[in-house]
This record gives structure tokens, sequence and C-alpha cells, in this order.
């Protein structure tokens, strides 16, 4: 059986990360639930491309608008494998952290928590202020894992591509679905 997963698309600054998570998941025969926020539509245009979004949509299996709080994905009897956040903006974050499940991105992100399911929130933002961070303790706190998308300089990454790639692969690692797709540390070289 396909693994079910849901990715949700806000906001913020990273767009790459979404299209890259929603196309490893397919290459791997994932059953994909995709939701973008109307400011990822945007922020997807701008830092991807004009057919960004049609290309996020063409990977996932099932496309489910922002506004749409009654579908399949918004009931704990709807069994998935996991949710990912990516990237996750600080409004979403905080929604997710403070229970405000106003929108489908926000509100399958609660199904997850409160069925005790793996929740992945690529948080992007940088300098934090103590508000995010608090938010960030929060999300955890409820059982999220906030995970920043941080890049792996020690695998001396060549492009932006690169980094977005292993982000991508380390944050669908998290939820444990598949044997792990992203570069591994080997450790220091023995002497």
């Amino acid at each position: 059986m396909r693994p079910r997963v849901v990715v949700g698309v806000s906001g913020a600054s990273g767009a790459a990360i979404a299209l890259r998570v929603v196309e490893i998941l397919d290459e791997r025969g994932a059953d994909v639930h995709l939701v973008v926020s109307r400011a990822a539509e945007l922020t997807l245009a701008h830092e991807v491309g004009p057919d960004a979004l049609s290309r996020l949509r063409g990977f996932a299996k099932h496309v489910h608008d922002i506004d749409s709080v009654g579908a399949a994905i918004a009931s704990g009897s709807f069994p998935t494998r996991g949710m990912i956040v990516a990237p996750c903006s600080m409004r979403t974050l905080a929604a997710v952290a403070n229970c405000l499940a106003d929108n489908l991105i926000t509100r399958a992100a609660d199904v997850h928590l409160k069925e005790r399911r793996k929740l992945v929130l690529v948080a992007r933002e940088t300098p934090l202020h103590l508000g995010h961070l608090r938010a960030m303790t929060a999300a955890t706190e409820a059982g999220a894992i906030v995970m920043p998308p941080a890049p792996a300089f020690y695998l001396k990454p060549q492009s932006v591509d690169d980094i977005v790639d292993q982000i991508a692969r380390r944050a669908i690692d998290v939820l444990h679905l598949f044997e792990p797709l992203a570069a591994q540390w080997g450790g220091e070289p023995s002497a």
C-alpha cells in the first residue's frame, strides 16, 4: 500500500523545498494530498517561476483547496503516515501551536497532532524573535517536529538545488516512510 502523506505549502520563502518534497514523494509512489495557501501560490511564482504551481499540483495525487476544511484530510478518521508543511510560515506555525485550525493546512496539522501522527514543520524565518521561539516550543510540546531548513554544509553542496534537495529529503526521512533518502554524515575518516 502506498504511504498517504499530506503536504501543506504556506507562504514563507523556500517554495522550491515544497516542489522538491512533492516530487520526491511522487517518485517514491506516495499518495500525496496537497494543500497550498494563497500566499504560497504567490511565493511559488516569484521564487520558482510562473509554472511552479501547476508543476507542484502535477506531482500530487490529490489537491485540496485551502478553504476546504471539510476535506478528508481534515478528519482523524482519514489515516495518513504523516504531514509535512514546507515551507512553514511563522503565521502557520503560530496557528498550529495555538490550535487555530482556520484553514485546511492548519486543520490537517491539528488532526495530525491529535491523532499522534508525525507533523514536520519546515519553519522558515530568520532571525527569530521570542514569539517565534515560543511558538516553536509550543508546537514541539504538542508533538510537532520543527525543522528549520538548515543546509548541511558538511556535505559540500555545489548548488542551491543540492541544498534544496537535501532539505526536502531530510524532511521526508523524518516521517520514516522509506529507507533514508538524504545524504548522511559518514563520520570523520579513521586515522
